[in-house]
């Protein structure tokens, strides 16, 4: 997705001020000697409305005014004295000024404080402005009004701007207001991840996860239709499957990604990626640097990160068929090897990926998600005779059919993680798995019965 501006929130994203802030509003409820209102409900208020708030309510100070320059002088202070910037902040903003975007801040907090937070980093040459709720009626980030005034001060279209936000209310804010969203969380602020997620385009713990690349290569979800997009992902697995076999696979696909130590086998099959994504720790120093000039696309991340390199690579499948308006085909390689933990989070990510196909193909065996949401019907084909077949139950109240086999399944509920399904074999050349409801993963071995 193109990047054209960035709208930046201060507290909690640029600036470690959350913790700041909430023993601000202690420090001046002793101050006065007063309770005070919980933080959740004065965060998002513009900060003239929240000392009105407690010169009103709570009875504090001779006048709302007078309260409001108590707390912002103790502000002051703070952001000079106390708070951090946050971590890989400034190399992100290095990163995007390096590549000619323009940068403005928009915050509730006041003109003159986000002066002080701005000047005591050396932040304040990145942008081209500060916008505060102040400067839009005290309208506080439970509307798009800053948001909005940000993007017409930037000149930038709001499909191609970008806000970065901490706060459940802004990130839902920007988000309904049409602007791409990148949600930041940290482990220090109380923030509840299900708060945030589902109204971000990016979600990642830290600046250090994020990169213009990422940025670029993201797109969102749109309406598919006609042929799908048959992508290719090639994991880090420590027993890869075959050059022999990743080069076919290769042969059938639209779109290749590379994992991380991917990167081994497909510089052994002489298959060039679409995308190398990943962290880089775990392919070995030449197949880097061969994939990192062959690839189109490099998308790098941190070794300390929340997502592991399959998820950020099936990311990217993703963002590529919703580039293209079409189905999403995944097939996955050098994937399932090593350790069990792992690959049962593998078949994990793939049932809960939503392509309209997807499947793990190594040299052992096949692996197919079959469910009543996807891919229905799984015609096994003639090579499957005398091969081992079996089908476990991903979802609850799950029924499968199963035709062509020694043991033959009609409309069967199958219980979820169970062994019902377990070593059938296959007898017949048109053989088939059906899923009537749920979903299940039903393999196909490659040694014989």
């Amino acid at each position: 997705m193109n990047i054209s501006g960035a709208i930046f929130d201060c507290d909690g994203t640029l600036v470690d001020s959350m913790g700041m802030w909430n023993h601000a509003y202690e420090w001046l409820y002793d101050h006065y000697g007063s309770e005070g209102a919980p933080l959740d409900e004065v965060e998002p208020m513009a900060l003239a409305d929240a000392c009105r708030l407690f010169h009103e309510r709570y009875g504090m100070g001779a006048s709302s005014e007078e309260v409001y320059e108590t707390l912002c002088a103790h502000v002051r202070e703070a952001y000079e004295r106390d708070v951090k910037i946050m971590p890989g902040a400034r190399e992100f903003l290095d990163e995007l000024a390096a590549a000619g975007v323009p940068m403005i801040v928009a915050s509730s907090t006041p003109k003159r404080e986000l002066a002080c937070a701005l000047a005591a980093h050396d932040l304040a040459g990145y942008f081209v402005g500060v916008v505060s709720t102040e400067d839009v009626g005290g309208r506080d980030k439970e509307f798009p009004d800053v948001y909005l005034e940000a993007a017409r001060r930037l000149g930038t279209p709001r499909e191609g701007t970008w806000v970065f936000e901490d706060a459940p209310f802004g990130v839902r804010s920007a988000r309904r207001a049409g602007f791409a969203v990148v949600g930041l969380m940290n482990d220090h602020d109380g923030r509840r991840e299900e708060d945030v997620r589902p109204w971000c385009d990016v979600f990642c713990h830290g600046f250090a996860e994020l990169s213009l690349p990422l940025l670029a290569d993201y797109e969102r979800p749109s309406r598919s239709e006609g042929a799908p997009l048959r992508a290719l992902v090639v994991a880090g697995s420590p027993e890869p499957s075959s050059p022999s076999l990743v080069s076919a696979l290769a042969d059938g696909a639209d779109y290749v990604v590379c994992a991380d130590g991917g990167a081994d086998v497909c510089h052994a099959a002489g298959v060039a990626p679409d995308v190398f994504c990943g962290d880089f720790d775990s392919a070995s120093g030449p197949a880097v640097e061969w994939a990192r000039s062959a690839a189109r696309t490099c998308v790098g991340f941190p070794t300390e990160k929340y997502a592991t390199d399959l998820a950020l690579a099936l990311e990217c499948a993703r963002h590529e068929a919703s580039r293209r308006s079409a189905p999403l085909s995944v097939t996955l390689t050098c994937a399932s090897g090593g350790r069990p933990d792992h690959a049962l989070a593998v078949v994990g990510q793939l049932v809960g990926l939503g392509a309209a196909q997807a499947r793990i193909v190594e040299d052992g065996y096949e692996m197919r998600v079959v469910s009543a949401g996807g891919e229905r019907l799984w015609r096994l084909g003639p090579d499957a005779v005398g091969r081992t077949f079996s089908a476990v139950a991903v979802a609850p109240d799950t029924r499968i059919d199963e035709r062509g086999m020694r043991w033959e399944l009609c409309d069967k509920p199958m219980v979820l993680l169970g062994d019902l399904g377990i070593s059938n074999v296959v007898t017949s050349a048109d053989a088939e798995v059906e899923c009537r409801s749920g979903a299940v993963v039903a393999f196909v071995l490659r040694d014989r019965a």
